[in-house]
């Protein structure tokens, strides 16, 4: 096939990377991971495995291991934010059998792939920071300590402020969203069931669901403000800051908030779909690509369908330009399409004028009753996508 001996670098050793470089080397390619971090790790966050991005996993061959490392989702539930109480439930349960929905810690899922790509032959090396990119039949990337190396194709995983990004496409600056978002995980002392509650407040939102056996709970907390906050999910903040911003939030919330006991803070930029996914020797995958706000859950999840629909296409051909074109032509629509989505959703959770709330939570509570498989099969179009079966 096209791969079987092809040498590929995957800069970035995240989900998208590291699931590119397990699918790329279960095809027969030669496949080195350059990381700039000294680990492959991170710590600090859960994230949302829905069906879409289940299915790459699975087609992987890791099903199993996510399972036992990760809590199932049984349900959504959207909450007021003053006493806690359910305005409507979307119960994940009617999904298909086969539509798995996963909360796990992202430092299992790297931890996985890690171990699954390096067992598969993947060469993973440490504290590799890419400065610079020459495109061309032998596309040669330039390190922070001073070494070139080269490859037949480099596939740019590197993210936010991807290397490879700045080579391919001039796309406009990202922009302040005037929302920040603080992340934190605790100790499940709430007794915190197997579902996301959101917890709807005016201009702002708080997400919390378990993870592994349901011993902790992940926080994600937004807040629409003027202050602008760097961006990256390496910034730390005051966890006083934190229950400060939530002080009028009921329910359980507060208990949450006060087992914080560190927490990082982010703001939350809105940046372009890349309009060049692949050059001469080049392609991304992942946020590199397709930067997305937080608010569909579907970052990780893309990059995983990136992952597996790169590898196949490469695969299914010798000319590895045309099958970066077919990869761009079949990612790039559904991608944005969700990037949109998640623009548009944060302002559903956000509704200041309380009649206008009271409204709005009033017809979720009716759709829920009377509607809950219309309420829930509003998104097939992105937990019924398989592209393990389509290559895109």
């Amino acid at each position: 096939m096209g791969l079987n001996g092809r040498q590929i670098i995957v800069a970035g050793g995240g989900i998208g990377g590291l699931a590119a470089a397990l699918a790329l080397r279960q095809r027969g390619a030669e496949v080195r991971v350059l990381e700039q971090a000294g680990a492959i790790t991170e710590v600090g966050a859960g994230i949302q495995v829905s069906p879409n991005g289940l299915r790459v996993i699975e087609a992987l061959g890791l099903g199993d291991a996510l399972r036992a490392r990760s809590c199932r989702a049984r349900a959504v539930s959207l909450r007021d934010y003053r006493a806690g109480a359910e305005v409507t439930r979307l119960d994940l349960d009617r999904l298909p059998a086969s539509q798995g929905y996963y909360f796990v810690h992202r430092a299992d899922l790297i931890e996985l792939l890690a171990e699954a790509a390096r067992a598969a032959g993947v060469t993973i090396r440490l504290l590799q920071k890419v400065t610079g990119v020459t495109p061309g039949t032998r596309p040669e990337l330039s390190l922070a300590n001073g070494d070139t190396v080269n490859a037949d194709l480099v596939i740019g995983a590197d993210g936010l402020h991807s290397v490879i990004r700045g080579a391919l496409s001039g796309d406009a600056a990202p922009f302040f969203t005037r929302q920040v978002a603080w992340r934190a995980v605790i100790p499940n002392l709430t007794g915190h069931p197997p579902e996301a509650q959101v917890h709807m407040g005016p201009g702002q939102h708080l997400v919390s669901y378990p993870l592994r056996d349901g011993s902790q709970v992940n926080l994600v907390a937004a807040q629409e403000r003027d202050a602008w906050a760097e961006e990256g999910w390496a910034h730390e903040d005051a966890p006083a800051n934190l229950r400060a911003a939530f002080a009028d939030f009921g329910g359980d919330v507060p208990v949450m908030l006060n087992a914080v006991e560190r927490v990082g803070l982010w703001g939350l930029f809105r940046h372009p779909v890349a309009r060049a996914w692949h050059g001469e020797g080049l392609a991304l995958l992942g946020d590199a690509a397709h930067p997305t706000l937080p608010f569909m859950a579907q970052g990780a999840n893309m990059a995983l369908e990136d992952a597996w629909s790169l590898a196949a296409l490469l695969d299914a051909g010798p000319d590895l330009g045309a099958a970066l074109h077919r990869y761009q032509e079949r990612r790039r629509p559904r991608c944005e399409r969700i990037v949109a989505a998640a623009n548009g959703n944060a302002w559903k959770y956000h509704l200041r004028n309380p009649l206008v709330r009271g409204a709005a939570h009033l017809g979720l509570g009716l759709a829920g009753r009377l509607a809950p498989d219309r309420l829930i099969h509003q998104f097939d179009w992105i937990y019924g996508h398989d592209v393990t079966t389509m290559a895109g």
